[in-house]
């Protein structure tokens, strides 16, 4: 099958399964999805799903999140784990909002990055679902479907995004990146994979991955 029809397959194949990808951390804002995105680090969006609600109750701007003390935000978001870290991200990300950005979000991935604990990911998610800014975050997900679809080597997040980039229509990019997601949650998890349940991957998938088929 050549790239072209790879390519092809894929979203017509992502599109059928999943014509609707709601972001899955709930949010109301730019502010509170860059907080909830923060806090999905090594943690799921089930586990943020419930603290963020008890989070945002006290503070959902930036303004009332630096009359919390650290002490008192990690405490809360203590559950989804790395709260130390988050703790400190958060409360200074809201200062440097206020501070420098008049307590906006900024809409380009180069300011974000700047924040306390806002990686290049975060900044990514925020600009594409936030803003509707065309961008690929790449999550463990998308990695690792990627490699199994022979459409990046896996050596690194940064050459994953750049094939997605390179490969898939800019235009789709923001709705594509969450219907892999989807996918993979579904059909192609870490563990427990059966690859004669992912038509994705048994149909395109790299010859390493194939050959582990038992028909």
């Amino acid at each position: 099958m050549k790239k072209t029809d790879k390519i092809n397959f894929i979203i017509k194949t992502l599109e059928d399964f999943f014509p609707e990808v709601p972001v899955p951390l709930d949010h109301k804002d730019p502010y509170t999805l860059l907080i909830a995105v923060l806090l999905s680090a090594q943690s799921t969006d089930a586990g943020v799903n419930k603290i963020t609600p008890i989070l945002f109750k006290k503070a959902d701007n930036p303004y009332d999140m630096i009359k919390l003390s650290v002490d008192e935000i990690r405490e809360i978001i203590r559950p989804v784990g790395l709260s130390p870290m988050k703790s400190k991200g958060i409360f200074g990300l809201s200062k440097i909002l206020i501070e420098k950005h008049n307590g906006k979000v900024p809409k380009n991935i180069e300011d974000l990055e700047k924040l306390p604990a806002v990686g290049h990911k975060t900044a990514s998610v925020v600009v594409s679902q936030a803003f509707g800014i065309p961008a690929f975050p790449v999550d463990t997900h998308i990695h690792r479907l990627m490699f199994r679809w022979g459409l990046s080597n896996g050596k690194s997040v940064k050459k994953t995004e750049e094939d997605a980039k390179r490969l898939f229509p800019k235009e789709l990019w923001n709705k594509l990146h969450l219907q892999i997601i989807y996918y993979a949650r579904a059909f192609s998890p870490a563990r427990g994979w059966n690859i004669k349940n992912d038509i994705i991957t048994k149909r395109i998938g790299r010859k390493s991955v194939l050959n582990k088929l038992d028909f």
